[in-house]
């Protein structure tokens, strides 16, 4: 089984997908001859030409509509948004067409796109190359938002929502690309589309989360464990639908939940798996459940420090699982 980098595995993904079938495509800004700003098809129009692998003007809502109308014809779109601080332009089509061509058909016409959009900060991107954007399409029935943190989810979920028949927000965090690695098997795999991962056992905590923040959680409850508390890592992988099982069973075990993700604290997705516990656990709690999130501010900055003060990292998780094992 060989070794790959996050960003790798999505290529291999993509390239074994294409050979197996010719109904599948990639369109984008610069997917083609350029292979994607961070050489994600890098190598996919020298193997399968111009006409699956298409270099797109610099118009989100039109890569989006031209992929709607591709899988209404019978192809497999991929598209690809170059950052997500992008995708705004394209959300009419995704959320309002997309997402509910099946329930405005009574089921006899699906919209099988994968929209692909690296997210995150973290690399001193600024302003429009370091939002999470993942909140605005977590509540739109029809529309499934998958986020991988390992380079084997990374395959078998990239392969997962594109064969699946409905359309998918696929968010890859832009730190993990050249970062993480692991061992990828070759061949076509698929990981469960809602289906949450428990990436470490425990007895105390239930720290529930997603991308780069899991691996930032393993290091904080890695860190605490010399403290003697036990933490539950569950890596979410769908956003929507969440895995609502997973979720209570775990809660259930370990009686405190902390919800950590990078982006903002209000209105993400820590607000709803807080209110399923709530409802659904709140007998077993022995502790408010607590979220974890980035400031409240209006983006990202370039600067360092101002960066470093926006972004979450082992040491503040650390301290929120420490106060919340304490309470």
């Amino acid at each position: 089984m060989p070794e790959m980098t996050f960003i790798e595995a999505l290529r291999d993904a993509m390239t074994e997908l294409m050979a197996a079938d010719d109904n599948v495509i990639v369109l984008g800004e610069d997917v083609a001859l350029k292979g994607g700003v961070f050489l994600a098809t890098d190598g996919l129009l020298k193997q399968f030409g111009e006409h699956r692998v298409i270099d797109t003007p610099i118009a989100e809502a039109s890569i989006v509509g031209m992929a709607i109308g591709a899988a209404l014809h019978g192809l497999s779109p991929i598209a690809e948004i170059q950052f997500a601080d992008y995708i705004y332009p394209a959300i009419d089509q995704i959320l309002n067409e997309a997402a509910r061509f099946r329930y405005r058909t009574n089921g006899d016409w699906a919209c099988p796109i994968v929209v692909r959009a690296p997210f995150g900060a973290g690399i001193h991107g600024g302003f429009y190359h370091s939002q999470s954007t993942e909140a605005l399409f977590t509540s739109t029935p029809g529309l499934k938002v998958v986020i991988p943190s390992t380079a084997y989810d990374a395959k078998g979920l990239l392969i997962a929502a594109v064969q699946a028949p409905d359309p998918i927000v696929f968010f890859e965090h832009k730190q993990l690309y050249r970062l993480q690695r692991g061992d990828v098997p070759k061949g076509l795999y698929t990981v469960p589309l809602g289906k949450a991962a428990i990436m470490r056992e425990g007895t105390d905590i239930s720290l529930y989360t997603y991308g780069l923040m899991t691996h930032y959680s393993l290091q904080a409850a890695e860190e605490v464990v010399q403290e003697g508390i036990s933490v539950e890592v569950i890596d979410l992988r769908t956003l929507y639908p969440l895995d609502t099982a997973a979720i209570l069973e775990s809660v259930r075990k370990t009686s405190k939940a902390l919800i950590v993700h990078e982006d903002n604290l209000t209105g993400g997705v820590g607000g709803e798996i807080a209110a399923l516990i709530a409802q659904h656990a709140f007998e077993y709690l022995d502790g408010p459940v607590m979220r974890l999130g980035s400031p409240d501010v209006p983006t990202v900055a370039f600067n360092e420090a101002l960066e470093a003060h926006f972004m979450l990292n082992p040491a503040k998780i650390a301290a929120a699982i420490r106060e919340l094992a304490a309470y």
